[in-house]
């Protein structure tokens, strides 16, 4: 059984090392192979708990045997010159449980954390050489825009899919 929630704080450790796998696994030859090994499960834990402790809206799908498998952030836009007042930051699957839906249920809940915060549109910029991407357009996500960001000494182009109403198609399953 699946549950999404609030995160809290002793999330964090699961947090950080799904973010370490799934970077790994979607990143590898999108980014540089070092900035890839040198990710630590304990050093981005670190940073979840801050932004835990900050109270950034954090949820969690957790399987009732094996703890927390995905997460997601999401906020108000850091980027005023689009026309989304909101953004999700974050939204990764372990490895192991994706094509399962559960990315389309964190992304809903995600969606209500910003619409519980008067958010009435969204987006999220993706690494546009990442096929996972596709996920955004299937949710619905029109693609809006690129940008080109200098990360970790390598240029990146990154786009963004944009949601004029915060809804996710119902699932299939």
């Amino acid at each position: 059984m699946i549950k999404i929630r609030a995160a809290k704080r002793g999330d964090t450790k699961a947090i950080g090392q799904i973010q370490v796998d799934t970077w790994r696994d979607a990143y590898a030859g999108l980014l540089p192979d070092n900035v890839l090994l040198r990710m630590s499960a304990e050093i981005e834990s670190g940073r979840w708990v801050r932004v835990i402790d900050r109270q950034e809206s954090v949820v969690v799908a957790e399987d009732s045997k094996t703890g927390v498998i995905g997460f997601g952030s999401c906020g108000p836009s850091r980027l005023g010159a689009l026309p989304f007042d909101g953004e999700v930051y974050t939204l990764y699957v372990a490895p192991g449980y994706q094509g399962r839906g559960i990315g389309r249920r964190l992304l809903r809940a995600l969606f209500v954390e910003l619409e519980l915060t008067g958010n009435q549109s969204t987006l999220i910029w993706v690494l546009k050489a990442n096929p996972s991407r596709f996920f955004y357009e299937a949710m619905g996500g029109r693609y809006i825009a690129d940008r080109n960001e200098r990360l970790w000494g390598t240029v990146v182009t990154e786009c963004a899919y944009g949601w004029n109403e915060l809804t996710v198609p119902c699932s299939k399953r």
